[in-house]
């Protein structure tokens, strides 16, 4: 896909900053952590992920779900458009979920410019008063950036782990924690527009189910032009605003001259001048 015409960044000769549009590659990444909460005190909660370090912390509140995932290519361009997440957490039937949240991880690519790679994820989190019987969640994965990204090169600074899985520590799983270091970037993703819809009436023997669409979706790129661009861009303008002057300036002259708007003295030429003369 071709570049977007939007040009950003202070009014002038120079581009600082333009856009272009691309579709990510992106790739679900199998990592999952979920924390739901079964009751107001702070040991009332399952916990579950596919870090076995993680899951060895959780002692009594670890408690396995059924996962099932599917990716979607709707538009057949080699690319994924959209994941289908199911996520079944069996319950006792004293038990009940009021609140969950979960990360999902991701690995995000551009290629149109330069080549960005990085590991991103999407953040899931609902509550109600209510007990639940299952969580939809609808949203697009979005890019957003603090900076803008480079005309060309390659840039793999963010392709790191969002969840440090081999830590033995449980620091390095609290959310807080997660969260805080992943909004430290520069650029990430976000769960944009989940509306998320909590459904209740769960029958004793059924799991708390979370059915989640997530869709990757075009994106516009805010990156920093290269110096050809830059000087190309500076020329056009330059251009634009010479022929703007020349075409007013020629108005100008033909008007002061057949207005007479300026008094004018006709003046013979020297040699015809000499030739009179003798």
């Amino acid at each position: 896909m071709g570049k977007s015409p939007d040009i950003r960044g202070p009014s002038g000769l120079w581009l600082k900053q333009s856009t272009y549009v691309e579709q990510p590659t992106v790739q679900f990444q199998y990592e999952v952590l979920l924390v739901a909460m079964t009751g107001a005190d702070p040991g009332s909660f399952l916990a579950w992920s596919t870090f076995p370090a993680f899951n060895r912390l959780q002692e009594d509140q670890l408690r396995v779900p059924l996962i099932s995932t599917r990716e979607e290519d709707k538009n057949h361009d080699g690319k994924m458009d959209q994941l289908h997440f199911k996520l079944e957490l069996p319950l006792q039937s004293t038990e009940q979920v009021l609140a969950v949240q979960l990360i999902l991880t991701f690995s995000y690519q551009l290629y149109r410019m330069s080549t960005f790679v990085m590991q991103s994820m999407a953040f899931i989190q609902s509550s109600s008063p209510i007990p639940g019987s299952q969580l939809y969640v609808n949203g697009d994965l979005k890019l957003h950036q603090r900076q803008s990204l480079n005309h060309c090169g390659v840039d793999i600074r963010y392709n790191v782990s969002v969840i440090n899985g081999t830590s033995p520590f449980a620091s390095d799983y609290d959310l807080t924690n997660i969260i805080a270091a992943y909004q430290d970037r520069n650029v990430t993703t976000v769960l944009s527009d989940p509306n998320p819809v909590w459904l209740v009436g769960r029958a004793a023997d059924a799991p708390f189910v979370i059915n989640a669409t997530i869709r990757y979706p075009v994106e516009v790129i805010l990156y920093q032009p290269g110096f050809w661009e830059m000087i190309k861009f500076a020329w056009i303008q330059y251009v634009s605003v010479l022929l703007i002057f020349l075409w007013v300036f020629d108005r100008i002259k033909i008007f002061v001259f057949q207005n007479q708007v300026l008094t004018t003295i006709p003046v013979l030429p020297v040699s015809s001048y000499k030739q009179h003369q003798s």
